[in-house]
């Protein structure tokens, strides 16, 4: 099986020491990226580690694809204990980290410890370089790129770092890396702050290539021919479709379409778009370089998620206004998801839905940590009660679109997701709009029997992040190719899927989490209960939705 190259190269930023640790077994055995992250924070992280402190740790890791050219795989992986979940959570970043990191010759990086000094760290493959930046403490992430390049001569490209957010630990703070382009969901990047370091560089000349076959050749030339809506208009081709079958949640999930959906989808996002966008080696170019001429903003995006979550859950109507979110997001290094309907419930508590001003200033407040958006900060699950507003929030993680009350699948999907209310960990959405072929599509309706499907698509969504192949790739990276790729078998590779997701369980459920109890929807979809049932036999987990000691590798 092609599996990642190279060993583990832990960093102690306490101790400013790095060591290097050979990890020949998990490699050959979880393949890279989120795979490869998930074995070694399940054995490196303790059970009881405070996600704050130092016993916590960041891995980094890429997987065997991105040594090849190939397009769908400018990505890379970072995994850690959240502290927005309070699990295991594994989250991938498009640009062109991915390869940058891949020069550097090792498998994975992880970061623990904590560091008295505001650190920034240099990996390259010659060894480890500590850097005091007491200049860059509240730089936006701009600044911290402009930074490396003048005083280190490297690009935005080999640049992993927080904003504001993340040094004050805001739980849905990202790590950003190539200014636009995001380890997103479940506050990585507070992580990364409460270690104090402020920013990583890698850089070097040891990549060690994985052997892949042509049919790289075959997936690129597919992808620059194709005439793809996503080509245009990103994810956001999706708005108008959500918002006519019900699944487009709004004003703070009050509601379930948005009058106002066509001034904020694909058609009025393509109109800013003012040039092609990609991610490293990638011919698909379905990212978004957005510029408004007559207010000067400028930015990548707002991705359908954005969409709805700075627009039509906040009952805001203006491309331009969701523009801006997404650009202050970015540089402050914050989850737009997360952020979004934080600030949704906060204009519900409010009654100002619709009042952009106010979003943003909220937006400021909370990566600052200042007055109301020090309350914010914290997520919803743990303020809504003070804002009296319902807690939209699964184990702990603010929801994304795609509404379950619509799509009945996606809505258990969000129910079992190891990590939360999040669309791109189950992705039934996919077959129950349907955007797959018409012999894969799913009634949105109810969810007998579509406990099969559901375990099958996250296991094939393990192996994705472990290749690290993008979630786009879909109709060009087909099960044969993932197949030739990886040089495994199908079944294989979802064996293997299954056993990650084993130990995203297990770990929580060793901190008292991801039981049956935490899998309660806020609100009802007929036939649930019967369905976690077969879910959890389908898995091989105990009905409490536990994982057996002896399914843990």
């Amino acid at each position: 099986m092609n599996h990642v190259r190279g060993s583990l190269l832990s960093i102690d930023v306490g101790e400013q020491a790095a060591a290097t640790v050979a990890i020949d077994d998990e490699r050959s055995s979880f393949i890279g990226g989120r795979g490869l992250g998930t074995r070694l924070a399940h054995e490196r992280i303790p059970f009881d580690a405070d996600p704050f402190g130092p016993e916590n740790r960041l891995v980094f890791t890429t997987g065997p694809l991105q040594t090849s050219t190939m397009s769908f795989t400018g990505r890379m992986n970072c995994t850690g204990l959240s502290p927005l979940t309070d699990g295991l959570l594994s989250s991938n970043a498009g640009g062109y980290l991915s390869r940058n990191f891949a020069d550097t010759g090792y498998a994975a990086v992880e970061i623990t410890g904590v560091s008295d000094d505001l650190l920034a760290v240099h990996v390259r493959d010659e060894g480890v370089s500590f850097e005091p930046v007491p200049e860059l403490a509240d730089a936006e992430v701009s600044r911290v790129s402009a930074y490396v390049e003048n005083e280190h001569h490297l690009g935005e490209d080999a640049v992993a770092c927080v904003g504001p957010a993340g040094e004050r630990q805001v739980r849905f703070a990202s790590i950003m890396t190539t200014e636009h382009r995001t380890f997103g969901r479940g506050g990585l990047g507070a992580v990364l702050g409460a270690k104090n370091v402020k920013l990583l560089t890698v850089a070097g000349d040891s990549r060690r290539p994985v052997d892949v076959p042509d049919v790289t050749a075959d997936v690129h030339r597919e992808a620059a021919t194709s005439d793809h809506i996503m080509k245009r208009q990103g994810t956001t081709s999706v708005t108008e479709l959500a918002n006519e079958l019900d699944a487009l949640p709004t004003r703070y999930f009050s509601e379930q379409s948005f009058e106002g959906a066509a001034s904020i989808g694909g058609d009025a996002v393509e109109s800013k778009k003012y040039e092609k966008g990609t991610c490293s080696q990638c011919a698909f170019a379905c990212k978004l370089p957005t510029r408004d001429e007559e207010s000067g903003v400028e930015t990548e995006g707002p991705e359908y998620e954005t969409v709805m979550a700075f627009g039509a859950n906040a009952g805001i109507d203006d491309v331009v206004d969701v523009m801006v979110s997404n650009d202050l997001c970015d540089e402050l290094g914050l989850d737009t998801i997360s952020c979004g309907d934080v600030v949704s419930a906060y204009l519900a508590a409010e009654g100002e839905f619709g009042n952009a001003e106010l979003a943003h200033d909220l937006v400021e407040k909370i990566a600052y940590r200042e007055a109301e958006g020090d309350l914010l900060a914290e997520g919803i699950d743990r303020v809504h009660d003070e804002l009296g507003v319902e807690n939209w929030t699964m184990k702990g993680m603010e929801f994304s679109a795609h509404d379950g009350r619509a799509l009945n699948g996606q809505g258990l999907a969000f129910a079992t997701s190891n990590r939360g209310a999040d669309h791109l960990y189950g992705s039934m959405y996919e077959q129950e709009y349907p955007l797959v072929d018409e012999s894969e599509a799913l009634d949105p309706e109810g969810v007998e029997g579509k406990a099969a499907p559901l375990v099958a698509s996250e296991n094939h969504n393990a192996v994705r992040d472990s290749g690290i192949v993008c979630r786009f790739s879909r109709g060009f990276v087909t099960d044969e190719r993932l197949e030739r790729l990886l040089d495994a078998s199908l079944d294989r590779l979802l064996e293997i899927g299954a056993r990650v997701i084993d130990m995203e369980r297990h770990f929580a459920n060793q901190r008292g989490r991801d039981r049956r109890a935490d899998e309660a929807l806020p609100y009802e979809i007929s036939g649930l209960a019967d369905e976690l049932d077969a879910y959890y036999e389908r898995r091989g987990w105990n009905a409490d939705g536990t994982v057996p000691a002896e399914r843990v590798p």
